[in-house]
């Protein structure tokens, strides 16, 4: 089977949004590379990605190529009350398919957005959500010429379909989602990783402080313990820290002693 320069540039795109899984990660270069793929798989004039936190909060990615304009028909939708195709698909969790600027405007359908739109020379517009699975996480919003637009990258095929074009950038952004979701878990796991790696840290300092004192003062390491507990409170120190600087032979030797038990 023979794949056309836009399965390729589908599959090659496809794989890029999910491999997040590097300590290196930038979430905005990621979302700029599933624009920037998505403006050359549909053939669009630009593309951008609106982040939503909350409900609210928003942040803004914009396409390398007319990354100004791409911005500003984002940042347009996010004043209160202002609209857009990337709130509809957010709210609904649905695509929101080809929707021409000019009819738009004439029916009053997000008047801000279409009147900078159409400033823009943009024909028609559409989004779709970026979620991973039943969670929303904002929306791809793909801005479209008037024919005949942008020329097509040397050895592409003609520009998909509205509705082809629509499967493609939901494709290209549940896939980046998935990655997005993927590299968050990876972060939360190498946290995790850290904190236990440092809890069985501590502990290790703790038992060889315990040994240690229980060996200078023959007796058990409970005791040992628990003298060292009282010296740490005593001088508002961290007990790992305690531990440390006892093993290292840095703690005031005189002062630990004073905590020691003594013979019954």
């Amino acid at each position: 089977m023979h794949l056309s320069t836009r399965e390729t540039g589908l599959a090659a795109a496809l794989l890029e949004a999910t491999d997040t899984l590097s300590d290196s990660f930038d979430t905005a270069h990621h979302l700029q590379r599933l624009s920037d793929h998505c403006v050359e798989i549909v053939g669009a004039h630009s593309a951008g990605i609106m982040l939503v936190a909350g409900g609210e909060r928003v942040s803004f990615v914009g396409s390398s190529r007319r990354q100004a304009i791409a911005l500003d028909l984002l940042t347009v939708q996010a004043a209160p009350d202002h609209g857009g195709p990337c709130w509809d698909s957010y709210g609904t969790g649905r695509p929101v398919p080809h929707v021409p600027i000019g009819a738009a405007r004439t029916a009053a359908r997000w008047p801000d957005f279409t009147r900078r739109a159409l400033r823009h020379g943009i024909a028609a517009t559409f989004a779709v959500p970026l979620r991973r699975r039943e969670t929303l996480l904002g929306a791809l919003n793909v801005f479209v010429a008037p024919p005949p637009g942008p020329p097509e990258p040397p050895g592409w095929p003609e520009s998909p379909g509205e509705e082809e074009s629509v499967r493609l950038a939901q494709l290209l952004a549940e896939a980046a989602a998935a990655g997005l979701h993927n590299q968050r878990l990876h972060a939360e796991y190498r946290a995790l990783a850290g904190q236990l790696q440092s809890a069985l840290t501590h502990r290790v300092r703790v038992e060889q402080a315990k040994g240690m004192l229980a060996e200078r003062w023959s007796t058990g390491v409970d005791q040992a313990f628990a003298a060292l507990r009282r010296y740490a409170r005593r001088h508002r120190m961290p007990l790992d820290e305690a531990a440390a600087r006892a093993v290292e032979g840095s703690l005031d030797r005189d002062g630990l002693d004073a905590e020691r038990p003594r013979p019954v």
